[in-house]
């Protein structure tokens, strides 16, 4: 997700925005960001992408429903496979909009990959937030060269495989006449020019594997399988092109007490057959602390309770679930001789329970009956 920015912001749509206007308004951003209408700006990449990524999760409606509860959504890849499967890919995008078929600049070096890291946090982090250190293995630039792939950091030199054109053209007879093909450079792999004085440390490529330690924050009430986008931390570009994106996909650990649905948390709790019957008070636990929970008299084992406001928190409002308890009477498995006799009268009492049992299968066999005569 792009850190500060929301998507519907980013589009400029409301949040009750049809899906063609969704379409709309991404065209018009598209048309207006494109890297290749807008050559001189550094930045009309980074917002291109950032327009796409926008449109890839709001085009989709079940990431938009994700996105619209939790606030953030998992979008591998950055871009998003809905534009590039609508728009045929950058270059068929850029004939859609422009109707020219669109080409790599000569010398245009190559923007770093993104990278995925999936991390493993605990429910109680996912309901309260959490800083995390991670350590992720990348494409780092050369820092000896500073990207460069020059030992002096001097520009490189046009190629004079392809004389700069970063393409080679190869001729060839067949049956029918000359076949000529346009190829990229093996030499300038496209770029146009050569570093003529390699770096040492990188060889040239001006980039290096190395790790990294970074810091992730994750937000509270974060959904599980949400990603993370930290931007310009992915792949180093070639040669002090722009880095890739990392995405940090959010997984979260099976708890031994609790089920997580959405908001609201589950447990399972036991209760003392004497507090089912007389009423009273037990201790439950919950995410952010142990509670009380009053249990009325006359509890069945299976009833269900909500504790309210203890469930997680929505990532945008911080207003929190609600907590559900089911609870189960505990039968004790030894009785004292005190505690038997005492049982034993209540049972020579009928407060068994099974008067009301009885009663039952009375107008149940009165049911029956009742049709029979029919």
């Amino acid at each position: 997700m792009s850190p500060g920015r929301d998507y519907y912001e980013i589009l400029g749509v409301d949040r009750s925005a049809s899906q063609a206007e969704v379409k709309r308004a991404f065209r018009r951003l598209a048309r207006q960001h494109h890297p290749d209408v807008n050559p001189n700006d550094p930045q009309a990449e980074a917002r291109f992408k950032e327009i796409a990524e926008a449109y890839a999760v709001l085009s989709n409606p079940e990431k938009r429903r994700q996105y619209d509860q939790y606030g953030v959504v998992g979008v591998p890849g950055g871009f998003g496979a809905e534009v590039w499967d609508e728009l045929g890919g950058f270059g068929d995008l850029f004939d859609a909009f422009f109707g020219a078929r669109w080409a790599p600049r000569r010398g245009q070096a190559a923007r770093g990959s993104d990278l995925r890291y999936d991390l493993e946090i605990t429910l109680e982090e996912a309901a309260a937030g959490a800083e995390r250190e991670i350590v992720a293995e990348r494409v780092q630039r050369c820092e000896e060269c500073e990207g460069t792939g020059s030992e002096s950091k001097a520009e490189g030199q046009a190629c004079r495989h392809c004389g700069g054109t970063g393409r080679a053209q190869r001729t060839t007879a067949t049956p029918f006449g000359r076949l000529s093909t346009v190829t990229t450079c093996e030499v300038c792999r496209g770029e146009g020019s050569v570093v003529v004085d390699p770096c040492p440390s990188c060889k040239g490529v001006g980039r290096r594997v190395g790790t990294a330690r970074l810091s992730v924050s994750v937000p509270a009430g974060v959904a599980d399988g949400a990603s993370l986008r930290l931007e310009g931390e992915g792949q180093a570009g070639e040669r002090g092109a722009p880095p890739g994106d990392l995405y940090v996909f959010i997984h979260t650990k099976e708890h031994e007490v609790f089920e997580r649905r959405g908001r609201d948390v589950y447990c399972e709790l036991p209760i003392p057959f004497t507090v089912a019957a007389l009423g009273g008070s037990v201790a439950v636990p919950t995410l952010w602390g142990p509670d009380e929970l009053k249990v009325p008299a006359g509890t069945q084992s299976g009833q269900s309770f909500v504790v309210r406001g203890r469930g997680l928190p929505d990532v945008r409002t911080g207003v929190r679930g609600s907590e559900h308890v089911r609870v189960h009477v505990a039968t004790p498995r030894k009785l004292t001789a005190r505690q038997r006799e005492l049982l034993e009268e209540f049972a020579r009492e009928g407060g068994d329970g099974l008067d009301e049992a009885k009663g039952w299968f009375q107008r149940f066999r009165e049911a029956l009956g009742g049709e029979g005569d029919q």
